[in-house]
């Protein structure tokens, strides 16, 4: 059985949010998720796509890549969810690009696979301005009501070290040096959702340059 958390049976709907103009050019023109949820016992299927925030950090993170001085480690490595979305439960606070963190981040874990992808979607083997990164949790990982999600390059590639940063939304201390803490790239909030421990959750995360 499948059951759409969102879209209608056989509609395909889209919900995003706009950005102005200059952080569509500090950052990827687009972002999407697919996420989908599949309970091993009873074989239901929660479903949805939606767009995200590209975060403000981002574009200071790919000034950092770009820059020519063998740091940061990390690029786009791990996924994080989480339960701390504000506002309702079923439609929460639309998420911001000030964001820096997850408000109640519950689990990350790194990429199952990192595809490129041709400009009609499909997998390709060299290097497109189009990658798809899937995250995979098993059924006794990313328990609970969940209601947000985020891209991050850690510190650590170890996903039980987490090193968030302290400055909280919507406050944005520019002053903080980026180095020193995860940076969340991109950030979710979504009506929540709430995984049982039977279900295993797929998570592809695309973004467009």
């Amino acid at each position: 059985m499948k059951r759409d958390f969102i879209n209608k049976p056989k509609e395909k709907t889209e919900i995003g949010f706009a950005l102005s103009k200059f952080e569509q050019m500090m950052s990827p023109s687009q972002g999407s998720i697919i996420f989908e949820m599949t309970d091993t016992i009873t074989g239901e299927v929660t479903r949805f796509e939606k767009k995200n925030v590209i975060t403000l950090d981002a574009g200071i993170h790919a000034a950092r890549l770009f820059k020519d001085n063998q740091e940061p480690n990390f690029g786009c490595y791990m996924l994080a969810v989480g339960t701390g979305a504000t506002g309702s439960l079923l439609s929460p606070d639309a998420p911001d690009p000030k964001q820096r963190k997850l408000n109640n981040e519950i689990e990350r874990k790194s990429f199952a696979s990192v595809t490129f992808r041709d400009s009609v979607g499909n997998a390709v083997a060299y290097p497109t301005n189009i990658v798809d990164f899937t995250c995979v949790y098993g059924e006794a990982e990313a328990v609970g009501p969940l209601n947000e999600m985020g891209l991050i390059s850690p510190l650590s590639a170890n996903p039980s070290q987490k090193t968030p940063n302290p400055n909280n939304f919507p406050t944005r201390d520019v002053t903080i040096d980026l180095t020193q803490y995860d940076v969340l790239l991109n950030y979710l909030t979504f009506g929540v959702i709430t995984k049982p421990s039977t279900a295993t959750l797929s998570i592809t995360w695309r973004l467009t340059f």
